[in-house]
């Protein structure tokens, strides 16, 4: 079919899923303590390790080797659980493509101005928005997924081929100062960048922002800025799409990412961590109905022993995907997010992943619907 995708809860007839083969090890440089942060103030109690990373001493140590082996077994069942959403999509008559894999040897990519590991197309969804016919390849926020896109050419050179519009957004140099370092009023870093360096490639400030700050209704599109990189990034999105569809600041929702944060459902219907999230909301989303499930605990994940930081939020299980305005896939340990959306009338679709807030994403993240069936609506 040809790519067709506006919204997230339209029937969905195609999508990309992820791969998690090859995910080993990850560098965390200063990209990372830029992205990273402590976004959840209140679930302190429940998380520990998220406030008291940055004052830690295994912050020292965080790139020591026995700290990036991650243990195979885990990895093994994060592989197996992300093959485990790709078959239940397609038991849900949905056509699935794949990207490629990185090949074996390819550990590390390196530009002129720095050099990071590589980790697989795994979050698909973060660094490719679709706006209707268009494939937008984000700038991406992270220096070890510069090249990601890479590994979803031959599935973006099938849409092209098929009338699709096809467009990657400036690429920024992502030197140490191409970082804007001040959110203030929004989710302050987990990790503050240490000694940032000077390069011959400065920029100054780039346009960089990951998809998944974005949300599609239709014509109008939703951008979440929490720092110069990304209204620069939102200044590039109003121009292009001046015309054809409508974009509207939301100021600090959280750092970078909302799709753990507020997810529609349905036209009219919102899932979202908690009703303050209606207060950054444009105006008209504001009288959606809001669906606020219970605060997560921590003895609904698993725990790992090594004390070191868990990325994702707590409330990653959010991160559902829906495959129509009535069905939504879930991951299956969720007991009560599944009851909560059962009570507003939901069919659930429970999908196994255990180790989300180990690796990071959720069945949002590691898909990018490319084909639903509706279009340029008017939903705000």
């Amino acid at each position: 079919m040809r790519l067709n995708s506006f919204d997230d809860f339209t029937p969905l007839k195609e999508i990309i899923v992820g791969s998690a083969d090859g995910y080993v090890d990850r560098i965390l440089d200063l990209s990372f303590d830029m992205f990273i942060s402590d976004n959840l103030s209140g679930t302190r109690g429940y998380f520990p390790s998220l406030s008291t990373w940055r004052e830690s001493e295994a912050r020292s140590r965080r790139n020591d080797p026995d700290r990036l082996a991650l243990k195979k077994r885990l990895l093994d069942e994060l592989v197996e659980d992300v093959e485990g959403v790709a078959q239940q999509l397609e038991a849900l008559s949905v056509k699935v493509h794949r990207p490629v894999e990185p090949a074996p040897d390819l550990t590390k990519v390196t530009t002129p101005a720095w050099d990071a590991t590589v980790v697989p197309p795994l979050n698909v969804r973060d660094n490719t928005l679709i706006m209707g016919d268009e494939i937008i390849e984000t700038p991406p926020t992270l220096r070890d997924r510069y090249f990601e896109n890479q590994f979803l050419k031959p599935v973006f050179m099938e849409y092209f081929n098929q009338g699709a519009r096809w467009t990657s957004m400036p690429r920024p140099v992502m030197t140490d100062a191409s970082f804007d370092p001040n959110n203030e009023n929004a989710a302050p870093n987990i990790e503050v960048p240490e000694n940032p360096q000077p390069s011959p490639y400065d920029a100054g400030v780039e346009l960089m922002i990951d998809a998944a700050n974005c949300l599609r209704l239709g014509r109008d599109l939703i951008v979440n800025i929490s720092n110069a990189n990304h209204a620069l990034a939102c200044d590039w999105l109003e121009r292009h799409l001046q015309g054809r569809f409508r974009v509207h600041r939301m100021h600090k929702l959280t750092q970078s990412h909302i799709d753990s944060v507020v997810v529609p459902l349905r036209p009219g219907t919102l899932l979202v961590r908690s009703a303050d999230v209606a207060d950054f909301l444009p105006e008209p989303l504001r009288k959606w109905d809001l669906i606020v499930p219970p605060a997560p605990q921590i003895s609904d994940y698993p725990q790992y022993p090594n004390g070191d930081p868990i990325p994702p939020s707590p409330y990653i299980d959010l991160n559902v995907l829906s495959v129509d305005e009535n069905t939504v896939m879930v991951n299956d340990a969720c007991k009560t997010l599944i009851r909560t959306l059962e009570e507003h009338r939901f069919t659930v679709v429970p999908v196994q992943h255990r180790h989300r807030r180990l690796f990071g994403g959720g069945f949002h993240c590691f898909t990018l619907d490319t084909v639903r069936t509706g279009g340029a609506e008017d939903y705000i």
